[in-house]
């Protein structure tokens, strides 16, 4: 395996323990609350897991991970400006 090989399956697999550890962290909040919550880091780790899992679906040409990850990324993002949204407008109330 060649250096360049070495350093996509490298990002790929901290790509994926970072979108993993989305979960851990809603489990953790949601034990703490003792009721089912979704802290605002999970969307971060959403975007730069899925992000990074982009990269490496470009890099291996797949376009089936590819759609998936762009998709993804989408949806995070949109959870994250409607929770700012949010916050902004029960400021202005």
């Amino acid at each position: 395996m060649n250096k360049m090989s070495t350093f996509w399956l490298c990002l790929g697999f901290s790509a994926q323990v970072l979108f993993s550890m989305r979960f851990f962290v809603q489990w953790i909040a949601s034990e703490k609350a003792g009721k089912s919550v979704v802290p605002v880091v999970f969307w971060y780790l959403s975007i730069l897991g899925s992000s990074l899992l982009l990269l490496y679906a470009i890099y291996r040409r797949d376009p089936v991970f590819i759609v998936g990850q762009s998709a993804g990324i989408f949806i995070y993002s949109r959870n994250l400006f409607l929770i700012y949204r949010g916050k902004r407008t029960s400021l202005a109330d």
